[in-house]
This record gives C-alpha cells, structure tokens and sequence, in this order.
C-alpha cells in the first residue's frame, strides 16, 4: 500500500553535510524543506559525523586559518593527488567558493578550533570543527529545525520517478508502510554504494570483502542506483573510491576517523611476507593518505603492517586501538604473525640504506632519504633501532566511493546532456565529478557544502517559479 502524505516544496534526499547545506539555504530563500534520512535519529548525519575539519581557501588568515591558501595552490593540491583526473571547472568552483563557506558555516552554528596536535601541517589549509563532525552536524539539525526543515528518520527512499525530463514522484519506506511524495524540487545527498559490499566486490573483485567502511552502514547507493537505472547522466569509475589504511582491528562499519592511522610516514609498511611495497615517505601525509588503502588492497590477503620504534612513537595522531608493543623485533614479528627472519632481514636493510637523519622535520618534506633501497624512502627515513618497537595491522577502509551522479555548475543532474528540471546532487554522491582518483584531506566536505549550498539555492529557485 502507497500512501501519499504531504508533499514539500523541496525533498533533500540524505542527512549529512551535503543534505543539511542544501536543506538550509533552500529554507532561508523561503522553501518548506523535508530531509529523508536513512538512518535512525542517534545515527543521523552519515559519513559527516566522522569527519573533523574543511579545506578551505583564503586570502589572508580566516577563522582559525593561518597565513593564506590561494586558489592555484590549492588546484595544484588536487591535481597532484588525483593525477589530473577532475573537471578543472567544477573543481575551481568548489575551491572558489570554499572561502564564503566558512563565515557561513560559522554563521550557521558550526564552531571552529586550531588545528590539533599532530596534524599542523594542516594548521593553513584545514579548518578544524570543534567537537568534530558530530558536532557539525548537529549544529546544522538545530539551524534546519529553527527553519522549519522537517526530517524523517529511518525514512528510505527507494525509487525516484522520472518522467518527461523531471522527477514524477518519489517513493520511500517508513516502517511498514511505503510513502509518496510529489515535491518541486528534489536534492539527492545521499552518498555513495560503499556500505553495499556485494557492489564492491563487483567492481573490485573478490578482495574487496576483506575491506571495511569507514562510515555509515547506510550509504548502499539505492538511490544513486535507481537514477543511473534510468539513464541519469553518470561520472566516475566504480573502482575509485576513498579508501585508507586503516587500524586492522576496525569494525566492518562505522570505525570513523579514530581507526585511521597516521604513522605511515614514519614507518616501514610490510606485507605478510615482511616485504615493503611502497615509499611510505612520498609526499606529507594529509596528501598522501588516501592512496594506501588501495596501495594494501593490492597486497596479499588485502594486509599490511607497520612498523616503527620508540622514537617515532608521539610524532601521529593515535589510532583508537593501541599499538602492538615488543621488546625485540623477533618478538613484534613473532605477536603479528610476520616471518622473524624476514621482518628482521627487511629492518636490517632499511637502516643501512639511510644516511644522515639532522634534518629530520616530521611537519614537513625534509628529504631525509634513503639511498640504493627499492622502493626508496623520500622523506623522514630514520634507522628503526630504537626500542621497545610498535605495530599495527592495516586494512583497506573505504570511505566513501566515487561512481555517481554528473551535474553541471548547477549542481543539476541531467539524462543525455539535458537536465532533468528539478533534480538537483550535493555530496558524495556526485564527489566524482571532480575526484576522479585519489583524495585530499578536508576536500569532501568542501565539496559536501559548495554544492549543498548550490543545490538548495537552485531548488528553491526552480520551486518558487513552478
């Protein structure tokens, strides 16, 4: 049984960063919102809640930002981590408009912080949420309340209807019973297919279910699926996604930022054949970290493991989970199920190809290299000597996933490059039209709110004229 119920000006499809922008702007410009989230009410806010901080240009110091952070610079950030592969006008768009968002985040609840211990090569570019994203997020729930936004929790939507180049009616289930709307306008911000693993293992293979998702248990790309069905215009490779290492003892869903480890550029990362596969010290970690987790799932069994020594134990921000701890090396070896002799043979071989290390700066490139090893450390090679030795087990944590929804600066889906009249994207769920590979820190949610913001003005444009 379809039961009709009152229907919005404006439907925002999804509850997190995206959604909550795009929900409030559409209300201030005097549009009755409703947000259908997923999720139960204590989850809400979906990958948003596990995020910390928002890369942000500016002229000048900004908020809790320090020095400037220019438009090309920040270009050249992106361009570099997704080798190329962004539309340059939707990634100038998102970069250009990044510098507003902040006085409006601000205005709008969200309390900044200095950047935190461990992470102040971000200090210029990254600003920090005080309290996180939860605390973001719920500032945005107090500000879309205060507006009048309605929001259904454990509210799915599960088929969108289009019809005559817009969207009919959108139906979801609440419940036992299943709904439909007719609203003006619909903003899909509802991320990505990552938490479907059976989608995963598609296009990645059988490795992909030894994976684990980072965020919200809830992002299985119904939606997103349901559009692509009917012939939404689509972006990105379903096999680019967001994806770190992370601390192996994570749960299958919703681990967060607190699983994430980022000790990689002051470590040795092995295999479980005690093998390094990669320079661990390319490049800083924050535009950097994002590519290990595929750099593990190309491993044997989708593993890696860390290994540093005392000496490097307080330069990271610490996983939730504490380290493996040992005397010895054999020991370490011995307590992570790795060959003693190999672990040690590849230590053993590390130190000796490092030279002088007075140059070591843990904040910034010091080119304190290796010489004649395969593959080379670049950057913060110190000999591992020191004990007690620590460990972690890697895992691939997958993030969020780039296959979505191509809009144009509208933030507008189309069919066959004609728009679709009132279906607007914000998010993850469209992040691929501008990350077509790899990932910068604190970009998403810049993405998340440019075209939230974007989407909820359009939206509300678009319904106010019909």
């Amino acid at each position: 049984m379809t039961a009709p119920v009152s229907s919005p000006d404006i439907l925002v499809i999804g509850g997190g960063n995206a959604a909550l922008c795009a929900a409030i702007t559409a209300a201030e410009a005097g549009a009755s919102v409703l947000i259908l989230e997923t999720a139960p009410k204590p989850y809400r806010g979906g990958n948003s809640r596990h995020t910390r901080n928002f890369r942000c240009m500016h002229h000048g110091p900004l908020g809790p930002l320090v020095d400037s952070y220019t438009e090309e610079e920040y270009l050249a950030d992106l361009l570099k981590v997704t080798g190329g592969k962004t539309h340059e006008g939707l990634a100038r768009l998102a970069i250009r408009s990044s510098e507003d968002c902040l006085p409006w985040m601000e205005a709008h609840g969200v309390r900044f912080q200095p950047s935190l211990s461990g992470t102040l090569s971000l200090a210029r570019t990254n600003a920090f949420f005080l309290g996180g994203g939860k605390s973001l997020v719920n500032a945005y729930y107090r500000t879309a309340e205060a507006l009048g936004v309605e929001v259904k929790y454990e509210a799915a939507v599960t088929h969108l209807e289009l019809a005559d180049g817009r969207v009919a009616y959108v139906e979801y289930t609440q419940g036992d019973e299943t709904h439909r709307l007719t609203p003006k306008s619909v903003v899909v911000a509802s991320g990505g297919f990552q938490a479907d693993t059976d989608w995963l293992a598609r296009a990645w293979g059988p490795a992909a279910k030894n994976f684990l998702i980072r965020g919200t248990p809830y992002n299985r790309g119904v939606v997103l699926a349901d559009l692509l069905d009917q012939g939404i215009e689509q972006v990105g490779d379903p096999t680019q996604c967001h994806a770190v290492a992370i601390d192996g003892r994570a749960p299958k869903f919703d681990g967060g930022i607190v699983t994430r480890l980022d000790c990689v550029p002051f470590s040795i990362v092995v295999n479980k054949e005690a093998r390094r596969f990669y320079d661990e010290g390319e490049d800083v970690w924050p535009k950097r970290y994002a590519i290990w987790g595929r750099l593990v799932a190309a491993q044997p069994d989708q593993v890696g493991y860390v290994i540093i020594d005392a000496k490097s134990l307080n330069l990271f921000m610490p996983s939730v989970f504490p380290p493996i701890k040992a005397d010895t090396l054999e020991e370490l070896a011995d307590k992570m199920g790795l060959p003693a002799d190999a672990l040690a043979q590849t230590v053993a071989e590390f130190n000796a190809a490092c030279g002088d290390t007075s140059g070591f700066h843990p904040t910034e490139l010091d080119g304190v290299s290796t010489t004649g090893l395969t593959p080379p450390k670049t950057n913060w090679a110190r000999p591992i000597t020191e004990a007690p030795f620590y460990g972690y087990s890697l895992r691939t944590g997958v993030t969020f996933t780039y296959l979505g929804l191509k809009v144009d600066e509208n933030a507008q889906c189309s069919i066959g490059n004609r728009p679709v009249s009132n279906l607007w994207a914000a998010g993850e769920t469209m992040a691929g039209s501008i990350l077509g590979q790899g990932y910068l820190a604190g970009f998403g949610m810049t993405i998340g709110t440019v075209f939230g913001r974007i989407a909820g003005k359009e939206a509300a444009a678009y319904a106010h004229a019909n």
